[in-house]
Order: structure tokens, then sequence, then C-alpha cells
């Protein structure tokens, strides 16, 4: 399989984070709108596949194919461009400033947003018969899984902030390695494994990850579960985004950048 070097890697990056940051609202909009329905029915995978086997770690196996149809077929995350898209502007790239940035990260993850409460409301109309029995053994582990995501944490105060905030650092660290890695390979193949690895390992370890939260809480919540808006923003979303951004940017991809792209002076040859 062809193989990019980590130097024409960061080359890459930069390049891709300048054609996110200029590509126009209507797409923006869109491929994040495809890419959180996309995403939101790969989480329904797994927790199904979590359901039916007991197994978290065959809920990790599967998970991943929704981040790999998504990225083949050029829709966006926002954890993806929190990582990318400042790249341009390090890089001094003519016309790119910070408003254009925050523009692409807004309308990326409102495109995410539209797309996970689409699937959300949808799916909850699948597993209740729209909504005209009780919900069945799928809806109630969607319920159980978003209150301890949300109420979990929200009963421990500012240990259960700080502790979401560290597993989104984590997990935008992955994700972003994702989005990286499949700028490795030339083909569809290689592209997929180097997707797969990084993704399994974020879900696998229950981290946080801003546009699967935009979808689970909501449909936990149409479903049924006993928390509210306040309690999911507060002590999931928010400390999730801050931690997807710290992470995907100081973890993920400015080392990258530093080291290939800004390296230090050489040692002189003695």
């Amino acid at each position: 399989m062809s193989y990019s070097k980590p130097a024409e890697l960061v080359q890459t990056m930069i390049d891709v984070g300048e054609a996110k940051v200029n590509t126009g609202t209507r797409d923006l909009i869109l491929r994040g709108t495809m890419a959180g329905i996309i995403l939101s029915l790969a989480v329904v995978v797994a927790i199904t596949a979590i359901t039916q086997t007991g197994s978290g770690l065959v809920g990790a196996l599967v998970f991943p194919v929704g981040f790999c149809i998504l990225s083949l077929m050029g829709f966006d995350l926002v954890t993806g461009v929190f990582g990318l898209a400042p790249l341009a502007k390090f890089d001094n790239r003519p016309g790119v400033t910070w408003g254009r940035v925050f523009r692409c990260w807004g309308l990326v993850g409102l495109g995410n947003l539209i797309g996970s409460l689409i699937v959300a409301y949808l799916i909850a109309v699948s597993l209740t018969m729209n909504f005209s029995i009780d919900p069945n053994a799928v809806a109630q582990k969607f319920i159980a899984v978003s209150t301890a995501r949300t109420v979990g944490f929200e009963n421990l105060g500012a240990d259960g902030w700080i502790t979401v905030f560290v597993r989104a650092i984590f997990c935008n660290l992955m994700v972003c390695l994702g989005v990286i890695g499949s700028m490795t390979s030339k083909s569809v193949a290689g592209k997929i494994a180097a997707m797969w690895l990084p993704i399994f390992i974020f879900f696998v370890l229950v981290f946080e990850h801003t546009v699967v939260n935009m979808f689970l809480f909501p449909l936990g919540m149409i479903l049924g579960a006993d928390f509210g808006i306040a309690t999911w923003l507060n002590f999931n979303l928010i400390p999730t985004i801050l931690g997807n951004i710290f992470g995907g940017l100081l973890l993920a991809t400015i080392p990258l950048y530093l080291t290939h792209k800004k390296t230090s002076a050489p040692l002189d040859a003695k």
C-alpha cells in the first residue's frame, strides 16, 4: 500500500485545513449534517451489538464503520476540523483568519447537530413503533447509558465535569489521529485500516465525543430518560466540546505540525 511520510502528511493536513476553512456555508452545513447522520447510525449499530452480545468490545469493533464511511464520502465532523482548520492559520495561508476558522467550526458543528437530532427522533420512532410500545431492550440501553453519562457526572459535581473534559481530550486525540491516518494512504483499504484503529480505541475506552453526544443524549431524552437539556449541556456537551478542542489541537495536530513542518534546527555535523 502507498504511504505518505510524515512531512508529506503534514503538508496534506495544512492543505485540507485551508480547504475546509474556505468551503462555502451550504457545503459545510450539508457535509456536517450527513456526517452527523452516518455517525449517529453507527452509534445505533454499536449499542445494538453491545445489547445483543453483552460485550462493549464488540460495539467498539463495529462502531468505526460509520467513521470510515463518512470520511470516505468527504463529510465532516466538527472534531476533525477542531484539529485541522487552525493549521491553515498557523501556516499563514492567504485569507485565513481566526474568524474564518471559528466559522468553519460553527457551521460544521451546526450540521452535525442537525443530522444527529434527525436520526435521534427517527430512531426513537423505530425503537418504539412510533411511540406505541414501551422502549425495547436497545432503547433501554440508550436510556441507561445517557443517564449514567449525565446524571452520573452531575452527581459528582466538579469532579464529574473534569472527568468528562479529560475523557474528551483523549477522545479527540484518537479521532484526529484517525482523520490524519486516512491521509497516509492512497488506497481505500489502507485508509480504512488507519481510521479503524484509533476510533476503536476511543470507543472501547468510553471517551467523550462531541457528535456522538449530540445524538446519544437527545435520543435518551426522547425515549424518556430522567434528565434535562441543562444537565446534558453542563455535565456533558460543554466539557466534551472543550476537551475535544484541547485534545485535537494540542495532542494531535500541533505536535505533528511543529516537528514535521516547523522543525528545529539540526545539530551541526561533527
